[in-house]
């Protein structure tokens, strides 16, 4: 009984997370200096369902019109642009973000100037504006690229649920620990490498095969439990670090959409990947508090397997019908992103 309730509750995660990470998808305002004085402005705001969320970006009082705007739609969202002159320059002026207080996502804010230099900001609902300073200071730096790196892992569904499968291929704490820095080793790579553009890869191709990978480590799972050990029940820190690599464009392929402040790149990025890792730890954290609450319900169940202790046993048990949910799901979304190629 406990089982099929465990196994609901998965089944409704994968896709209750989707939903509200799509609520907590961020809006998007960019303003770029073209001349002196004069910014192109960009704001893109998420869909909700069908209807565009009832934002509006408000910027600096001094700040006027010198196009109308233009709007059309993309992925999930509508994009607006028009152009604005600031006497005088845009700092230090109050950037606000109408309507924010009433939702659960939040808003990036990102500047660049005519000498390169770039400015990106956060704002949620519980501070929905800032003053423009020119330059942001370290601690907003480090801030904002942390949150957004933990924001980012504990929101990709499909990231936590290749994670997850691999902690059902582990049976020892030494064997976790080499996976998960083996996959923490090769995404910290690819992301680095992909955020400073020294290797360019199209993002749809990689969702896709991130996709695979998933499927790859579930039916590995399976092949486990049915005493058919393949190389990622052997050895997952191999598997681990292959497909980290792969992973690590993904979350490059977010960040780039942010930007990476000019004058902070090292510190923007470094603090980037810490996010993703805080965000990776927390989530394994949960699973073994969760498989240790399981192992105290079902004590009995797993004690007829004396070589695992109470919390592997319970993984091992469980480790059928959570890589089937796993599987189908990612298998679903390796045919949504290989069709989306000619959408």
């Amino acid at each position: 009984m406990i089982l099929r309730v465990i196994i609901s509750v998965l089944l409704m995660l994968s896709y209750a997370v989707p939903a509200i990470a799509h609520e907590m998808r961020p809006g998007y305002l960019e303003l770029t200096e073209t001349a002196e004085h004069r910014f192109s402005v960009t704001w893109k705001v998420p869909m909700k369902g069908d209807a565009v969320m009832r934002l509006s970006p408000e910027l600096p009082a001094h700040c006027t019109e010198q196009s109308p705007p233009s709007r059309r739609m993309i992925q999930a969202a509508m994009l607006k642009q028009w152009s604005v002159i600031c006497p005088g320059g845009i700092s230090p002026g109050v950037i606000h973000i109408d309507g924010l207080r009433k939702t659960l996502t939040d808003v990036l804010v990102r500047i660049e100037y005519l000498g390169g230099t770039t400015q990106t900001t956060r704002l949620t609902g519980l501070q929905p504006g800032f003053t423009v300073s020119g330059e942001p200071s370290s601690y907003e730096v480090v801030l904002t690229y942390l949150t957004l790196g933990i924001e980012h892992i504990l929101l990709g569904i499909d990231h936590l649920l290749f994670v997850l499968a691999l902690l059902f291929l582990v049976r020892s704490w030494p064997r976790l620990i080499g996976t998960v820095t083996s996959f923490t080793l090769a995404h910290s790579l690819t992301l680095a490498a992909a955020a400073l553009n020294w290797v360019q890869v199209p993002q749809a191709p990689v969702e896709a095969v991130i996709a695979l990978s998933i499927m790859f480590v579930a039916i590995e799972v399976l092949h486990a439990r049915k005493g058919r050990i393949g190389l990622a029940a052997r050895m997952p820190w191999v598997v681990a670090f292959i497909f980290g690599l792969l992973h690590g464009f993904g979350f490059a392929g977010a960040l780039n959409e942010i930007g990476l402040p000019e004058n902070a790149i090292p510190l923007a990025l470094a603090f980037f990947n810490i996010g993703v890792e805080i965000g990776q730890l927390l989530f394994i954290a949960a699973f073994f508090i969760f498989m240790w609450l399981v192992s105290k319900l079902l004590h009995k169940r797993f004690a007829t397997d004396t070589s695992l202790s109470p919390t592997w046993a319970a993984t091992a048990r469980l480790s059928f019908p959570v890589a089937y949910v796993i599987g189908s799901l990612a298998a679903y979304w390796l045919i949504e992103r290989t069709v989306s190629f000619w959408a």
